[in-house]
């Protein structure tokens, strides 16, 4: 699973560092390239009914292969042509990759129920990591060896994730998620998910969370390039603390609450270090490495606590599934609007602060919701 994960963000992460590169060789501009970026963000949004009712009929097992499948193959399709192609095969791609963004929660409430928190928070670390290697290894890859090889690389890694996914499942019954929980309760009878107050609690956080992450993951190079005065190449790499210290958050979150540190300070804490960076850029600019530092830790300890919640608040596997789906369908159409957005407000007063200040609101719903979703009671059918 962890070696899944890896693989879970770099594929479309791995355009970033050599958009120019890939822009040349596909005869378009690099705001046209932005696209391929976007593109699996959106699917992450649209998609992810569609790959709860796959997870619900086929089961994990088939659906995680399927994945691996079918992001060999996008990945493989997106570096075979022109642009067109290119985005049917980042089209493949962001859809099989959310097949994986919903099932590994729904695999850890199923395989990990007595350690949900320490094995969501490697999940988060291995998504961070791989958004790491990702960053730093792409650019000497496409030097040595032009860029669409450089990005078929990649895919390589699926094939290794997936010969461990066949050998750790081999045996086991390929059956559909179950839908009734084993105290009874039939899943008709929990009532459809969106009338949980707790899930649209969730929803509001990873809404705040999504939004964040992807609008600095974007723009943060291009802030500490006209801030700081840096090159392109020195803001890429300094921008990289930012996902670097995801994997200490990712980590360092279950460590917390295996000292039996309440959940809700947890995120309080989080949240905290979160708001240091948009705050941070606006009064201390100077002080970039500590607040890239901050918040990176923030942003990979809260994606631990938000989607360790869903498996501690669900009734059933099945509604794990469909609360899964929920969360990261709504999160991250806002995630897909966030870059345009703080992008658009730059653009419309030439500077950094307005869009900081969105920034700081969105932070701002994710630490309310995130307080009222950790502070809610756990039900039971």
């Amino acid at each position: 699973m962890l070696v899944y994960a890896l693989n879970l963000r770099a594929p479309f992460i791995s355009l970033a560092p050599i958009v120019t590169t890939v822009a040349d060789g596909l005869g378009v501009t690099p705001e046209t390239v932005g696209i391929l970026t976007g593109i699996p963000v959106l699917c992450f949004a649209l998609v992810a009914p569609f790959a709860s009712m796959l997870i619900g009929r086929v089961g994990i097992e088939r659906a995680i292969t399927l994945s691996l499948f079918a992001v060999f193959v996008g990945t493989c399709v997106r570096s075979a042509g022109g642009f067109e192609l290119a985005v049917v095969g980042t089209v493949i791609i962001g859809a099989a990759i959310t097949i994986g963004n919903v099932a590994v929660p729904v695999l850890i409430a199923r395989d990990f129920s007595q350690s949900a928190g320490a094995v969501t928070g490697l999940y988060t670390g291995a998504l961070n990591l791989g958004s790491v290697v990702t960053t730093l290894v792409t650019a000497p890859l496409a030097a040595s060896f032009g860029w669409r090889w450089a990005l078929v690389a990649w895919g390589l890694v699926m094939i290794v994730a997936a010969v461990l996914w066949q050998r750790a499942t081999a045996g086991r019954e390929k059956v559909p998620v179950v839908l009734v929980p084993a105290h009874g309760t039939s899943d008709a009878e929990l009532g459809p998910v969106w009338r949980r107050g707790i899930a649209w609690c969730l929803t509001l956080t990873f809404v705040g969370q999504a939004f964040s992450y992807y609008a600095v993951t974007t723009w943060l190079p291009k802030i500490l390039t006209d801030t700081q005065g840096m090159s392109d190449s020195g803001a890429g790499g300094a921008a990289s603390i930012f996902q670097f210290f995801g994997i200490v958050g990712g980590v360092g979150v279950p460590l917390l609450m295996s000292r039996r540190m309440p959940l809700r300070a947890v995120f309080a804490c989080m949240s905290v270090l979160w708001l240091s960076l948009p705050v941070g850029l606006l009064v201390a600019p100077q002080l970039w490495p500590l607040w890239a530092a901050l918040a990176g830790m923030s942003q990979g300890g809260n994606f631990t606590v938000i989607f360790t919640l869903v498996v501690q608040r669900s009734r059933s596997q099945s509604e794990a599934r469909r609360m899964s789906a929920m969360i990261q369908g709504l999160g991250y159409s806002a995630a897909a609007a966030g870059p345009y957005a703080i992008g658009a407000l730059h653009t419309a007063t030439d500077g950094w602060t307005v869009p900081l200040f969105v920034v700081l609101g969105a932070l701002t719903i994710m630490t309310v919701s995130g307080l009222l979703a950790t502070g809610a009671r756990r039900e039971t059918a």
